[in-house]
Order: C-alpha cells, then sequence, then structure tokens
C-alpha cells in the first residue's frame, strides 16, 4: 500500500518563496476551502508533477515556476511502500529531479525519463493516468474512466488487477521470437551449405581414388577459379559491411525516433479532440440557456455572444493544431515507412555477409583439400573432415529441431499473453466483483440503475424499466454518481490487489458541481464509511454547506498576489 504522508512545494504556480506543506495522513478527512485563484487546486498540481513530472491540470510546463519570483521552484513529497520510506524532489530553475529511498539517494547515472520509469514500474506500479483514476475525482481537467477510449480503459484495470507485467512479458517474447526466428533462418542456412558441401566432398573423396598426376593441371585451374570467386566474395563483404556500419544505428535510430513522434502525435490529437468535445459542449450550453445555473442570473446576450464566439475561436484553433498534427504525422509515418524498408535492406545486407562468410569457409576447405591431393594424394584427410562434417550434420538437425520446439513454445505462450489471452481470463473473474461493487455504490448514491461492463470495457446501463442506456444519455449529475461509483470501486478493487492500494483521495470540487443535495449526502455517507486507512481531501467552494462535517479544514487565501494556507 502506498502511504503518502507530506506534501511541500513553494514557487510553484501563485505560492512564493515560502514553503507550503501540507500533511496527507493526518486526518481520516480534511475539506480544503479558499476563493477562486486562491490555490486550493495547488497542491493537486503539485502532487501530480512530483510523481509524474506533469501537473493535474493542463497547464504548459514553464508556467508552474512563480511568474513573480521566477525561479527557485520545488515540490516535494514523502510516501511510504512496503515498509520503506520514499522522497521525491523535483523542481525547475534549476532544474531538480532527485528519489531518495530510506534516506539514501537512488542510481542517478539513467536518463530523466528511465529515472520516471523506476518511479511509476517499480515503486508506484502506477501511471499518471491510473493514479487519477484511483486517486483524483476533479472537475478540472480531469477525464472520467467513462470518456477515455477503450484501449485507455484497459490500461487502467490492468493496472489496478496487476496484470501489465503480461504486456511486458509480451513484449520481451516478441524479442525473443524474433531472435530464434533470425537463429533459426541461420540454422536452416548452414544446414544447406553442410549438406552440399558433404555431397561435393563425397564426391570429391570418389575423385580422389581414381587420381592420377593428368589431373593435377585441372586441380590447379579449380584452385585458381575457387581463389578468384574468394576474392570477388571478399570484396563484396568489404562493401557490404561497410554499408551496414555506416548506416545501421542512423537507420535505428531514425525508426525509433519517428515511432516515438507518431506516438506522441497520437496521444496529443486524442487529447485535442476531447477538449474540442468540451468546447461545443459549453457552446452548446450558452446557445442552449439564458438563466446560469448555478447562480440562477440571466445571461446576457452579449455574454452568450461572447462565450459563444470565444468557442468557436478556441474550437478553430484546435482543430487546426489537430490538422497540423495529423499532416505532421503522417509525414512522418511516411518517414517511418522508408526507415522501415532501409532496416529490411540491412537485414538482407546481413545475410548476404553471412552467406559469402560460409561460402568463403566451404571455398577455403575444398583449395585445402585439392592442395593435399596435388602433394599426397591421401584421402584419409578427405574422409576425416567428411566425418566431421557429418557429425556437425547431426548437431544443427538436432538444434533445429529444439529451435522449432522451442518456437510452438513462444507461439503458444504469445497467444497467452496477448489481450485475448491469460489477460482476458484474469478480467473475466474480476468483472462481476467489479460490476457488484460499481452498482453497491451507485445505490448509495441514490442512483438505482443496473451497470454493467463487459470484456472489452464497453459499458450497458439498463433502468428500472429495463431501458437500455449509455453514459453519454445521462445528465452531468448522474455521470457524476457513476463517475464517483467507479472511482470507489476501483480503489477498492486495487485493495483487494493490494497493487495501487494508496491511503490517499481528493476529490477536487465535486460537491461544486452537477450533484445535488441528496447527493452530496449520499456521497458523505460513503466518505464516512472508508476505513481508518484512507485520508480523503475534499476541494470544496462551498464553505458554509460543508463547515463542521471534516475533523480538518485548510483555508488558502491571496496575499499580494501569492497564494498562502492559513
Amino acid at each position: 500500500m502506498i502511504i503518502f504522508k507530506k506534501l511541500t512545494w513553494k514557487n510553484f504556480l501563485s505560492t512564493g518563496n515560502k514553503e507550503t506543506t501540507v500533511y496527507l495522513n493526518q486526518d481520516k478527512s480534511t475539506l480544503v476551502v479558499g476563493a477562486n485563484g486562491a490555490g486550493k487546486s495547488t497542491m493537486l498540481d503539485a502532487l501530480s508533477f512530483s510523481l509524474f513530472g506533469k501537473p493535474h491540470r493542463s497547464i504548459n510546463k514553464p508556467q508552474l515556476v512563480n511568474t513573480i519570483n521566477n525561479k527557485n521552484c520545488l515540490v516535494t513529497v514523502e510516501f511510504s511502500v512496503g515498509g520503506l520510506e520514499y522522497k521525491i524532489l523535483r523542481g525547475m530553475k534549476p532544474n531538480i529531479f532527485e528519489v531518495y529511498r530510506n534516506g539514501q539517494l537512488l542510481n542517478q547515472e539513467s536518463h530523466s525519463r528511465d529515472y520516471q520509469k523506476i518511479i511509476e514500474q517499480n515503486i508506484l506500479k502506477l501511471n499518471h493516468k491510473s493514479f487519477h483514476q484511483v486517486v483524483v475525482l476533479g472537475s478540472s481537467n480531469f477525464i472520467p474512466f467513462m470518456q477515455l477510449p477503450s484501449h485507455s480503459r484497459r490500461s487502467v484495470i490492468e493496472d489496478l488487477l496487476d496484470i501489465g507485467i503480461f504486456t511486458k512479458m509480451n513484449v520481451v517474447l516478441k524479442d525473443k521470437i524474433n531472435l530464434l526466428r533470425s537463429q533459426s533462418q541461420n540454422t536452416d542456412n548452414k544446414l544447406d551449405l553442410l549438406k552440399e558441401t558433404i555431397r561435393l566432398r563425397a564426391k570429391h573423396i570418389s575423385d580422389l581414388k581414381n587420381i592420377d598426376t593428368s589431373n593435377k593441371e585441372k586441380n590447379e585451374k579449380k584452385i585458381q577459379l575457387i581463389e578468384d570467386e574468394n576474392t570477388i566474395l571478399k570484396n563484396s563483404n568489404k562493401e557490404l559491411q561497410e554499408e551496414h556500419d555506416n548506416t545501421y544505428i542512423k537507420v535505428k535510430e531514425n525508426m525509433d525516433d519517428a515511432h516515438v513522434k507518431i506516438r506522441d502525435h497520437s496521444f496529443a490529437e486524442q487529447s485535442w479532440n476531447l477538449n474540442v468535445g468540451k468546447i461545443v459542449k459549453e457552446a452548446k450550453f450558452y446557445e442552449e440557456n439564458s438563466v446560469c445555473p448555478t447562480c440562477s442570473q440571466e445571461l446576457s446576450l452579449e455574454l452568450k455572444n461572447e462565450k459563444e464566439s470565444e468557442a468557436k475561436e478556441k474550437a478553430k484553433e484546435i482543430s487546426k493544431k489537430i490538422a497540423d498534427s495529423i499532416e505532421k504525422r503522417q509525414g512522418i509515418e511516411k518517414l517511418h515507412e522508408e526507415y522501415r524498408k532501409q532496416w529490411v535492406h540491412l537485414n538482407e545486407v546481413q545475410t548476404s555477409i553471412n552467406n559469402n562468410e560460409l561460402r568463403l569457409t566451404s571455398n577455403n576447405e575444398k583449395i585445402a583439400d585439392l592442395k593435399i591431393v596435388e602433394t599426397v594424394k591421401d584421402t584419409k584427410t578427405a574422409e576425416d573432415k567428411l566425418s566431421k562434417d557429418k557429425e556437425e550434420r547431426e548437431k544443427l538437425s538436432d538444434l533445429r529441431v529444439e529451435q522449432s520446439k522451442l518456437s510452438s513454445y513462444m507461439d503458444a505462450l504469445s497467444e497467452l499473453l496477448r489481450d485475448t489471452g491469460i489477460k482476458t481470463k484474469v478480467i473475466r473473474q474480476y468483472l462481476p466483483i467489479m460490476n457488484k461493487l460499481i452498482n453497491q455504490y451507485l445505490q448509495v448514491l441514490d442512483f438505482f440503475v443496473l451497470f454493467n461492463l463487459d470484456e472489452s470495457f464497453n459499458e450497458t446501463i439498463r433502468s428500472r424499466h429495463r431501458d437500455v442506456f449509455t453514459y453519454p444519455s445521462f445528465s452531468e449529475g448522474e455521470k457524476q454518481r457513476i463517475d464517483l461509483s467507479l472511482l470507489f470501486a476501483w480503489r477498492q478493487i486495487a485493495k483487494m490487489k493490494n497493487s495501487a492500494n494508496t491511503n490517499l483521495l481528493i476529490l477536487d470540487e465535486t460537491f461544486d458541481s452537477s450533484m445535488d443535495a441528496d447527493g452530496v449526502d449520499n456521497l458523505l455517507k460513503i466518505l464516512y464509511t472508508l476505513g481508518d486507512d484512507t485520508n480523503v481531501f475534499i476541494i470544496s467552494h462551498k464553505q458554509d454547506l460543508l463547515d463542521g462535517k471534516f475533523p480538518r479544514k485548510i483555508e488558502f487565501e491571496k496575499v499580494n498576489n501569492f497564494s498562502k494556507m492559513k
């Protein structure tokens, strides 16, 4: 279980040079209040930045440094996992990235990206997306589970069930399969060449027994022809090797770089598409409503036109970004295909080099045999070599059989490790439990529907009258109940698996959004039933409504343009 203990930040966003410290495991529940812009949600961005190097909200990384002091931005988080104490320091101007375990600094020789992988894969065993599905539910820049694409939903569930290791095993297995195929092909080439060598050697021994002095000149001509061929083979290998050595590293780097860029563009396009949906939804709200549902004030035509114009401008700007990204990604994909062709060509070059080397070896042995014939006309040496060749052929044949068996085993393992294999079997076992927990929490929240996720994590929602709905069919308040039920269900599953289990739960303005009074009371009931090992932080504007319902309250305020905690 991950137990978060302490979070400290300074010169981060609107916070000044004076450190702000929040103890994360001090009370079972804490109310965090303050005016808009006072810095309530800063603790979320600080926690996300310290763990994953990026904020919770969509804020450009350079903007995280306080614009007044413009230096010495530093965030520190302390937590324990399995009895080990960890501390992560991350800062900008100057850049700082340090991880301590039991007071000792972990090895920093690796690249910062690899250092981040150590945190996510070996320490937290959570990535940024999964962390925010289990720990955070917020109204600001939060993508609920039901709004994630199917592959992202699957990734979250795999992290919760601790079966992501099968994906890593499958990647390793694919590399081994490719290596085995190459080795098997090499063995086949050697066997073919050895069979031809044995045939030629047997024929040579037969000729050798009948040789006489008249064959000497003929043998010399044969030797010359073979040596001429060897010269051609050596020159060819020299050129091929130079071609291979000069381009191998560059082609591989180009392929890897293109792959990373394609992936980054795809992720960016997904994110922008989601933002376009939000902007369209906001524009539609101002188009269809004349009264603010929060404050009941009438929305002026001027304000509505302004908001609609802003939404159209934002949508146009994002659409242009998406179009530019698609154009760039398609260009990179074309380059990637060219690099792949170069990579295939380099493999063919290496195969040619190997075949030439085998041919050279065979030719040298032929020359040696011919010279023996010239001098001593002795068949014994050739017969000994033939015997060794046959022994080698038997060894290679046995090796090829073993490689074939291993290939069959690896193919079977590959089937097991695919998404449709072991992982699906595990998911099938947990799906009934997940659906049961989700529906239990929905009932506590007075939302009486039958919610069901299938193996592809697509939802079916039935009303009391058995009408079938999907997530987008419901109102914002009803969606909020579904999101909350999923959050608590995922935390319960994580606790059962002890995979992504943590003491921390943060609700960012959950009480301030579309949830009605009954929903607020029911959510409080759920929070009161959480175990003593859970520490809940409720970030809210509704101080009057929530005062006195939590043992601890933190208030943020803005003083001289700096956020501070009372």
